[in-house]
């Protein structure tokens, strides 16, 4: 491995090099820790200063819901791990939240905890037949005030379904509206948050996530090839804006699977902020065994480890989301 030389850009994240184990051991045990005594210490008691205020920031609640698209066409870049845990943190905060999953892997169905299997009614319905969105839902078993729309397998065929269809890339965008007048019917609260999980492509479901979106959030991880097709991305979500979707506002970014250790990652956080510098989020997500171990007990990392480094990081992505003014900073 790289010997550690960290920049200045990384420091100012507040993520030096360190052993993120070590760290998860000891932020449970800190009445041990003689917290001027080593580099290790004073960062958890950094990590720790930032859990407390992090726990007693106020989240915003938005004016009109707020409809985000997660989007990444490169698989393997956190995509669907920030979808669930920015949910999740969104949602322990008191905010209302409909996760749209529209990934055919349905990976995201599965670390909220939510049936999916070939028979159960999914956004596949609601796309391909029309079914209302109020009909697919569930509930997330373990966190309240989070709402699921699943993705099935079914959804893997539904591009080609969609190709011959009349105003194909508005499909998500009507099914959403429709759902949003019921919700507001039938005097229920509305959503605060929509988040949508896209697959990793640039076909007609990412389209309609793009065209049903007020809000993108790219992912992209701190590993070599991390802005390869960034453009294509870029130039895709341009001309969903220029076309379909005027009142979009420019896409955010978020650095996933950073590892401080490397020269690699640190380099990759200097030329995503060089060539985005207003729409990087401050928060960085670190590579952490527990936010791989999370979805395998059909969980996010809010709940399996909420004292852990990834944790952490995520809820720190959430407030700073929700409190983001674009008129502000692009």
């Amino acid at each position: 491995m790289e010997d550690s030389k960290n920049s200045k850009s990384a420091e100012d994240k507040n993520y030096p090099n360190t052993d993120y184990s070590e760290v998860d051991k000891l932020l449970h045990n800190t009445t041990e820790i003689d917290i001027s005594s080593t580099p290790l210490a004073s960062q958890v008691a950094s990590e720790l200063n930032k859990r407390s205020l992090l726990n007693k920031a106020e989240h915003p609640t938005p004016k009109n819901t707020r409809i985000m698209a997660i989007t990444n066409q490169k698989g393997g870049v956190g995509k669907t791990t920030t979808v669930v845990n920015i949910a999740a943190s969104l949602a322990k905060a008191g905010k209302n939240i409909l996760v749209i999953d529209l990934d055919p892997q349905g990976n995201c169905s599965t670390a909220l905890g939510i049936n999916h299997e070939s028979t159960v009614p999914s956004i596949y319905e609601s796309l391909i037949n029309s079914t209302p969105i109020s009909d697919i839902i569930q509930p997330c078993p373990d966190i309240n005030n989070l709402d699921v729309a699943p993705a099935t397998i079914n959804l893997s065929g539904s591009e080609l379904e969609l190709v011959s269809m009349v105003s194909r890339e508005n499909r998500l965008k009507n099914a959403i509206e429709n759902y949003m007048n019921y919700r507001h019917e039938q005097g229920l609260p509305r959503y605060d948050f929509i988040l949508i999980d896209c697959p990793p492509s640039l076909g007609l479901l990412t389209i309609n996530a793009f065209t049903a979106a007020d809000e993108i959030l790219i992912p992209i991880q701190a590993q070599y090839y991390a802005l390869e097709g960034l453009s294509q991305l870029l130039n895709t979500i341009n001309l969903v804006r220029t076309q379909l979707n005027e009142n979009q506002k420019p896409p955010l970014m978020l650095i996933t699977m950073y590892d401080a250790r490397t020269n690699l990652s640190n380099d990759v956080v200097n030329d995503v902020n060089e060539h985005f510098p207003k729409q990087v989020l401050n928060a960085i997500i670190p590579q952490s065994v527990r936010l791989s171990e999370a979805p395998s007990h059909a969980q996010t990392i809010i709940t399996y480890e909420p004292d852990s480094i990834g944790a952490l990081a995520y809820k720190e992505a959430a407030y700073e989301i929700a409190t983001w003014t674009y008129q502000k900073k692009i």
